[in-house]
């Protein structure tokens, strides 16, 4: 399926970024101009059942297709949130991606966690801008509008294809590029125990202390000196 992307700069290298659950490219209004400012050119493309993307089944299979479908290929870095997380680790051979950071990704649940979560998630459907904004107090005024944007044209099937209420598991056995998995602090889905396999099987692990799950719009500044710190030392050779 063939998705809506939006794009900012027209840099010499790409960047990718991948938006969550509720979500659309809005979801990523600071971090894209941030990283065109830094050279890239950035394409963020709506998920299927989101934004301006068509509808369809779901499955993390079938969000994974479409970003192999609708992106360039090579691109020097991909960022994916949550759901994008994971399928971007699906995605991430067919897209020949040269280094990826997955943003506290859900690549695992539990039967409970589909349970619960889809409950919460069919639950905040209704939420208001007031609502939102009381949940996250410690998000700026432009997440909470991007967030009741995105609202409008999601498509609440993909709660479901998310959480089927039988649990998932596609965490990556290992990684061949470079990749940094950024965790919530706590995260509700990378645990200690997970986060030691990971950090075994290549990948760089680092909590970002004092965030949630959200923590590119709770914390910003850290959330993009974390990138940084870690793209310098993890140059790509050219």
């Amino acid at each position: 399926m063939k998705l809506n992307v939006h794009e900012w700069g027209t840099g010499d290298r790409t960047a990718l970024l991948i938006h969550g659950l509720f979500a659309d490219h809005q979801n990523w209004y600071r971090v894209g101009p941030a990283l065109a400012e830094r050279g890239y050119r950035v394409i963020a493309p709506d998920l299927r059942g989101h934004g301006a993307s068509p509808r369809g089944a779901y499955s993390p299979e079938l969000w994974a297709a479409d970003l192999v479908e609708s992106l360039p290929k090579n691109a020097d870095l991909a960022i994916g949130h949550s759901l994008a997380g994971m399928a971007l680790a699906l995605a991430v051979k067919g897209l020949a991606v040269r280094r990826a950071i997955y943003v506290d990704p859900t690549w695992k649940m539990n039967k409970e966690q589909h349970v619960s979560f889809g409950s919460t998630w069919r639950g905040q459907l209704a939420w208001t801008e007031e609502q939102w904004r009381a949940a996250n107090p410690r998000w700026g005024t432009g997440d909470i509008e991007a967030r009741v944007e995105s609202m409008r044209t999601f498509d609440p099937a993909c709660i479901e294809g998310l959480a089927t209420g039988n649990g998932h598991d596609h965490m990556p056995e290992r990684t061949d590029i470079p990749a940094l998995i950024l965790v919530a602090d706590p995260s509700p889905f990378i645990t200690s125990e997970d986060a030691v396999v990971l950090s075994s099987s290549g990948f760089d692990v680092q909590t970002l202390k004092g965030t949630s799950h959200s923590m590119f719009r709770e914390d910003f500044d850290a959330f993009m000196s974390a990138m940084d710190e870690w793209l310098v030392r993890k140059p790509i050779r050219r």
